[in-house]
Protein backbone atom coordinates (compact mmCIF):
# COMPACT_ATOMS: atom_id res chain seq x y z
CA UNK A 1 0.00 0.00 0.00
CA UNK A 2 1.83 3.51 -0.91
CA UNK A 3 1.76 6.52 0.27
CA UNK A 4 0.36 9.19 -1.97
CA UNK A 5 2.86 12.16 -0.59
CA UNK A 6 5.24 12.55 2.23
CA UNK A 7 2.83 12.58 5.63
CA UNK A 8 -0.40 12.06 2.99
CA UNK A 9 -2.43 9.58 3.00
CA UNK A 10 -1.70 5.22 2.49
CA UNK A 11 -3.93 4.51 -0.32
CA UNK A 12 -5.16 0.77 -1.27
CA UNK A 13 -5.57 1.23 -4.38
CA UNK A 14 -8.84 2.06 -6.78
CA UNK A 15 -12.06 0.65 -6.52
CA UNK A 16 -14.79 0.56 -9.23
CA UNK A 17 -18.80 0.54 -8.21
CA UNK A 18 -20.23 -2.45 -10.21
CA UNK A 19 -23.05 -2.72 -11.67
CA UNK A 20 -25.63 -3.66 -8.70
CA UNK A 21 -23.63 -1.29 -6.76
CA UNK A 22 -21.30 -3.67 -5.42
CA UNK A 23 -17.69 -2.89 -4.22
CA UNK A 24 -14.58 -5.09 -3.50
CA UNK A 25 -12.82 -4.51 -0.69
CA UNK A 26 -9.38 -4.39 -0.99
CA UNK A 27 -8.03 -7.68 1.07
CA UNK A 28 -5.67 -5.84 2.69
CA UNK A 29 -8.07 -2.87 4.00
CA UNK A 30 -10.51 -5.99 4.95
CA UNK A 31 -8.43 -7.96 7.47
CA UNK A 32 -6.97 -4.16 9.04
CA UNK A 33 -10.33 -2.65 9.94
CA UNK A 34 -11.45 -6.52 10.71
CA UNK A 35 -14.50 -6.30 8.61
CA UNK A 36 -16.14 -9.81 8.53
CA UNK A 37 -18.54 -11.71 6.23
CA UNK A 38 -22.30 -10.97 6.64
CA UNK A 39 -21.51 -8.22 9.46
CA UNK A 40 -23.43 -4.88 8.77
CA UNK A 41 -21.69 -2.39 7.31
CA UNK A 42 -22.25 1.54 7.99
CA UNK A 43 -21.63 3.94 5.40
CA UNK A 44 -20.89 7.69 6.61
CA UNK A 45 -20.59 11.11 4.72
CA UNK A 46 -16.62 11.57 3.43
CA UNK A 47 -15.55 15.07 3.73
CA UNK A 48 -16.61 18.23 1.24
CA UNK A 49 -13.45 18.11 -0.25
CA UNK A 50 -13.45 14.78 -1.11
CA UNK A 51 -16.53 13.31 -1.31
CA UNK A 52 -16.90 9.89 -1.36
CA UNK A 53 -18.30 8.13 2.09
CA UNK A 54 -16.53 5.97 4.79
CA UNK A 55 -17.24 2.33 5.54
CA UNK A 56 -17.40 1.23 9.12
CA UNK A 57 -19.04 -1.85 11.15
CA UNK A 58 -21.41 -1.35 14.27
CA UNK A 59 -18.21 -2.25 17.11
CA UNK A 60 -16.02 0.44 15.42
CA UNK A 61 -18.96 3.32 14.90
CA UNK A 62 -19.59 2.70 19.09
CA UNK A 63 -15.90 3.46 19.50
CA UNK A 64 -16.23 6.73 17.92
CA UNK A 65 -19.45 7.35 19.65
CA UNK A 66 -18.04 6.80 22.84
CA UNK A 67 -14.85 9.30 22.19
CA UNK A 68 -17.33 11.67 20.63
CA UNK A 69 -19.40 12.08 23.71
CA UNK A 70 -22.26 9.92 22.38
CA UNK A 71 -22.24 11.75 18.76
CA UNK A 72 -21.65 9.24 15.38
CA UNK A 73 -20.72 10.42 12.36
CA UNK A 74 -23.22 11.49 9.88
CA UNK A 75 -24.80 7.85 8.49
CA UNK A 76 -25.59 7.23 4.81
CA UNK A 77 -26.69 4.02 4.88
CA UNK A 78 -26.39 0.53 6.10
CA UNK A 79 -25.49 -2.45 4.13
CA UNK A 80 -23.53 -6.04 4.80
CA UNK A 81 -20.62 -7.29 4.24
CA UNK A 82 -20.70 -9.95 1.57
CA UNK A 83 -18.84 -13.42 1.17
CA UNK A 84 -16.18 -12.20 -1.23
CA UNK A 85 -14.92 -9.41 0.20
CA UNK A 86 -17.47 -7.04 -0.75
CA UNK A 87 -20.22 -4.78 0.14
CA UNK A 88 -23.23 -3.15 -1.73
CA UNK A 89 -23.69 0.39 -1.68
CA UNK A 90 -26.95 1.10 -0.30
CA UNK A 91 -29.04 3.97 -2.18
CA UNK A 92 -28.14 7.05 0.24
CA UNK A 93 -24.76 7.21 -1.07
CA UNK A 94 -24.35 8.84 -4.21
CA UNK A 95 -22.21 6.52 -6.35
CA UNK A 96 -23.30 4.83 -9.63
CA UNK A 97 -21.90 2.13 -11.33
CA UNK A 98 -18.42 2.46 -12.77
CA UNK A 99 -17.25 4.83 -10.70
CA UNK A 100 -13.71 4.85 -9.78
CA UNK A 101 -13.11 5.29 -6.13
CA UNK A 102 -9.65 5.54 -4.07
CA UNK A 103 -10.11 3.47 -0.95
CA UNK A 104 -7.41 4.82 1.72
CA UNK A 105 -6.59 4.21 4.97
CA UNK A 106 -8.94 6.78 6.89
CA UNK A 107 -8.88 6.32 10.58
CA UNK A 108 -8.75 3.34 12.73
CA UNK A 109 -12.64 3.47 12.84
CA UNK A 110 -13.31 3.27 8.92
CA UNK A 111 -12.40 3.00 5.50
CA UNK A 112 -12.44 5.42 3.10
CA UNK A 113 -13.35 5.94 -0.07
CA UNK A 114 -12.56 9.49 -2.35
CA UNK A 115 -14.86 10.65 -5.25
CA UNK A 116 -12.40 13.85 -6.04
CA UNK A 117 -10.40 16.19 -4.82
CA UNK A 118 -6.08 16.62 -3.78
CA UNK A 119 -5.92 12.87 -2.52
CA UNK A 120 -7.89 11.93 -5.76
CA UNK A 121 -5.80 13.91 -8.06
CA UNK A 122 -2.28 12.55 -6.94
CA UNK A 123 -3.31 9.27 -7.13
CA UNK A 124 -4.15 9.57 -10.81
CA UNK A 125 -0.04 10.38 -10.97
CA UNK A 126 0.15 6.29 -9.62
CA UNK A 127 -0.20 4.07 -12.20
CA UNK A 128 1.12 1.27 -10.58
CA UNK A 129 -2.04 1.35 -7.60
CA UNK A 130 -4.09 -1.77 -7.87
CA UNK A 131 -7.73 -1.68 -9.32
CA UNK A 132 -10.12 -3.75 -7.28
CA UNK A 133 -13.45 -4.61 -9.24
CA UNK A 134 -15.88 -7.04 -8.91
CA UNK A 135 -15.89 -9.50 -12.08
CA UNK A 136 -19.26 -10.03 -13.39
Amino acid sequence: MPQLVKGGKWAYGWVVVGPGRELTVPPEAWREYGFRAEEVAFFTSGSRGSGGFGLSTAGLMAEVAERLGGVTPGALGRGWFGKEECVIVPPGVDVKPGDRLLAVRGSRYGLGFVARGRIYEEALGHPGLACFEKEV
